[in-house]
């Protein structure tokens, strides 16, 4: 598996860079920086001056940034896979987008900076881009990764379960984990037409149908090496996801984008966003 391991010089890139040590080893792993120089606010700036100055930012800020990747590949955990360092110039989002797309990256590993408001904008302007965008899985690691012992699955259907299996046949992590397989019925109005909410035996035979599905999928899993089981629930998907989370505290969340082709591509469903945002753990976003 090639690893791309984007980093800003944040506490967040940093704990980004040591949970590859759940990670199995890299085929390669890069770990790129994004310079993202600033150009000049004066209108009146003659160009040679404007220019100059440019320049000078721009090689203070590759400077800066030699020691950053220098710094990171320092504390990466032992048996990584062959490591190389990349710079480039341009803005974070883009960077990382395309060489994801030149190193035929299969998982793009970033730390989420911030914390509630603040942690919603840094994710609308880059990994929320990245997430929506990009061709492979992201792992996305907002909090020190201390174990990854247990695996927390939302699947909305067959889409999400075949998409997860191949992640999980590829073996991306280090050791097997315990995974549970989650879906959540949104059996609370409004979500669901007027009258509905009251069968009680359309209800049953939802959950019963839901039962079944995850059961299955949690075999699909168990058969990789996995430890699996299924569970099924009710509400909204997303605050259910986060209700789960909070109670069984897993080590990750991997849940899919929702995101399928053309304009969808861009866009995250309602309960990956929530999730997404508010994740109590480390979330890996799959394509």
């Amino acid at each position: 598996m090639k690893i791309l391991l984007a980093v800003d010089g944040s506490d967040q890139s940093y704990e980004a860079a040591r949970a590859l040590a759940h990670l199995a080893p890299a085929e390669h792993l890069t770990v790129l920086h994004a310079l993202d120089v600033p150009r000049p606010a004066y209108p009146m700036m003659v160009p040679e001056v404007a220019q100059e100055l440019y320049t000078t930012v721009e090689r203070g800020m590759r400077e800066d940034g030699e020691r950053l990747l220098d710094r990171t590949v320092s504390i990466l955990p032992f048996h990584t896979g062959p490591t190389s360092k990349r710079q480039e110039l341009g803005r974070p989002a883009e960077v990382i987008l395309t060489v994801a797309e030149d190193e035929r990256a299969n998982l793009i590993v970033l730390g989420a900076r911030g914390l509630g408001p603040v942690q919603e904008v840094l994710l609308g302007s880059v990994t929320h881009r990245v997430i929506t965008q990009a061709h492979c899985p992201t792992l996305v690691v907002n909090k020190p990764m201390r174990s990854l012992r247990t695996v927390l699955l939302p699947v909305e259907g067959p889409h999400d379960a075949d998409t997860a299996a191949k992640f999980l046949a590829a073996k991306p992590f280090k050791e097997t984990v315990q995974v549970t397989v989650l879906i959540v019925l949104p059996f609370a109005a409004p979500l669901w037409p007027v009258g509905i909410s009251d069968s009680e035996a359309l209800k049953e035979k939802a959950i019963a149908s839901a039962r079944d599905f995850v059961d299955g999928v949690a075999s699909r899993i168990a058969k990789l090496g996995h430890q699996a089981g299924g569970s099924v629930t009710l509400g909204d998907p997303g605050h259910a996801i986060l209700g789960w989370a909070e109670t069984t505290k897993p080590d990750l969340i991997v849940m899919g984008s929702r995101g399928r082709r053309g304009a969808a591509r861009f866009l995250l469903g309602s309960a990956s966003h929530t999730v997404l945002h508010r994740a109590p753990c480390p979330i890996l976003v799959l394509r």
